[in-house]
């Protein structure tokens, strides 16, 4: 299991690494997704790509955080959740790609594997791969 989490705690902490660059370097999309609730979109879109760096790195290098960080990127995946839901039922342009329900409908769906990746990777929790009580 131990290898499964690494893994995936290497894949999401590039993700979320790549994504927090993405919103530091091209904010403009992601202004445009933020819902108009959402005060300050450009500082908001800044501190959630510095987050998404943070997050990263401390779920990749920093073990004494690593739970604290899968705790903090899965909160960030719900809070954004708005964001997808507006791009998605809105028709956002976003740069020239991910338009349509052939991008957005499994993106929508994919949210919760995300809060869960977040947990498992930060190893808060263990499900679907702990051993059942009864072979303990």
């Amino acid at each position: 299991m131990e290898i499964t989490r690494a893994g995936l705690r290497i894949v999401l902490g590039v993700v979320y690494f790549a994504a927090g660059v993405a919103h530091l370097r091209l904010p403009g999309p992601f202004v445009r997704i933020t819902p108009d609730w959402v005060p300050m979109p450009e500082l908001v879109v800044a501190a959630t790509g510095v987050a998404e760096i943070l997050g990263a790195f401390a779920l990749l290098f920093m073990p004494a955080l690593r739970r604290a960080a899968g705790v903090a990127l899965a909160l960030y995946a719900v809070c954004v959740f708005p964001a997808n839901i507006k791009h998605a039922f809105e028709g956002i342009d976003f740069g020239g790609f991910m338009q349509g329900w052939a991008y957005h409908g499994p993106r929508l769906a994919f949210q919760p594997i995300f809060v869960w990746w977040a947990l498992f990777a930060g190893g808060t929790i263990d499900w679907p791969f702990r051993k059942s009580r009864s072979s303990v």
